[in-house]
């Protein structure tokens, strides 16, 4: 029973993305693969040409969001890294949706 609580547990997390990830479609496929997962949260461009963005939502799909994150991102990306700061369970959703912030 415990596990299964602990997976379906409100988690947010704030991410940075380094490498090949502007220009690329990383933010819009980002959109989509946390729109896939049930997520909400942002994401946007920096002008260090990073990535960042905040997710939430139950800890298993952040994990696989996570993944995605550090893994394959979009087509075209090429990432060197990921950075997964500040995250913890929360009680509730601070957003309704997941969106690209330009």
């Amino acid at each position: 029973m415990m596990a299964a609580r602990a997976s379906s547990a409100l988690v947010s997390v704030d991410f940075e993305i380094f490498g090949k990830v502007q220009g690329v479609f990383f933010r819009r496929d980002t959109k989509r693969t946390a729109d896939l997962y049930g997520l909400v949260g942002w994401v946007r461009n920096t002008k260090r040409s990073t990535v960042e963005g905040h997710a939430q939502g139950p800890n298993d799909k952040i994990k696989q969001m996570k993944t995605w994150l550090q893994t394959k991102g979009s087509r075209r990306s090429h990432i060197e890294k990921a950075d997964f700061k500040n995250q913890k369970t929360i009680e509730k959703l601070d957003y309704t949706e997941f969106k690209i912030i330009r």
